[in-house]
């Protein structure tokens, strides 16, 4: 099959990492998976990603950036596993690609990092191999990579429940800053979430997101925001990494208005008024050894995007 572009041109994506901004989470399902209900904000940590053509049925990708060395290069990855799965669906296999990862999103650091790099391959590919593509199919392409995908494809900020593959957007109002603790280990998520499987064996039984968030992001209120956020996971993942618990505490005697620990963690999510109160917090937490780096970024942002 013939290149639909020059060999030497690149198609290049940014996605976004995300937070939770309230997680809810019920007992395991018999297909493994945990029933949810959540509300995602999109948050300007990006990785990027370049994409070029390949012969046919070879696909690959090389990673720089933050946390590189953690990022699989092999047939595991989910970029790779993201464009494997659009040339199957829609170029019987014989599509092929090389690709460039930057990373910025924390690997396994309950910020969806993995989920915006198959995002991010999703779309480049399909427009490096011109392909017959609508932003539903992608979507549901998304939904069988993982649950976050669907999200990291659209941004914003939306309710997902389901898996937390099934989206609707939410109305909001105004810019949120965040700071975000990165950590210098990880958490993977099925060790937490099997970690809250024993916490919480019946689950959460109030499986919706709960009014008063939506009314503070309708009405652009940032305080009344903080005091609505909330993770059922949180408990699970201070349990299996305790020093969490002096994080969350720290950040919100320096000012924050809310704090909870993002998707599976390790990553704390700090809601906070403005970028000044950011940069203190951050200052502050990096000084007493309580986060690897604080990384300050707002929300909503869009999810993966073209750039030039």
């Amino acid at each position: 099959m013939a290149s639909p572009l020059a060999e030497a041109e690149v198609v290049r994506v940014r996605a976004s990492g995300k937070v939770n901004l309230t997680l809810r989470s019920g007992p395991r399902r018999p297909d493994g998976y945990h029933q949810l209900a959540t509300l995602f904000q999109a948050v300007s940590m990006y990785d990027e990603l370049d994409v070029r053509w390949a012969p046919p049925g070879q696909v690959s990708v090389s990673v720089t950036g933050e946390q590189a060395g953690l990022v699989p290069t092999g047939e595991t990855n989910l970029a790779v596993r993201a464009a494997r799965l659009l040339a199957q669906e829609y170029g019987a296999g014989g599509l092929g690609c090389t690709m460039e990862l930057r990373k910025t999103i924390p690997v396994t650091g309950g910020m969806a990092g993995g989920s915006a790099d198959a995002a991010a391959a999703l779309l480049a590919c399909s427009v490096l191999w011109d392909l017959d593509v609508s932003p539903d199919d992608l979507l549901e392409l998304g939904a069988r990579m993982g649950a976050d995908v669907p999200f990291c494809l659209t941004g914003g900020t939306a309710m997902g429940t389901g898996r937390g593959d099934r989206l609707a957007p939410v109305l909001t109002r105004g810019t949120y800053h965040w700071a975000l603790a990165l950590s210098d280990g990880e958490l993977s998520t099925p060790e937490v979430f099997g970690r809250f499987d024993e916490l919480q064996p019946s689950g959460n039984a109030e499986l919706e997101v709960p009014p008063e968030v939506l009314n503070a992001l309708i009405s652009g209120d940032a305080a009344a925001l903080g005091r609505c956020l909330h993770n059922d996971l949180q408990e699970a993942a201070v349990s299996l990494r305790p020093q969490l618990a002096r994080v969350l505490e720290a950040g919100l005697e320096l000012g924050a208005l809310g704090a909870l620990v993002s998707g599976s963690g390790p990553t704390v999510a700090f809601l906070v008024p403005d970028e000044r109160t950011g940069l203190d917090l951050s200052v502050g937490l990096t000084g007493e050894g309580l986060a690897r780096v604080v990384r300050r970024v707002h929300g909503p942002v869009p999810g993966a995007r073209l750039i030039a």
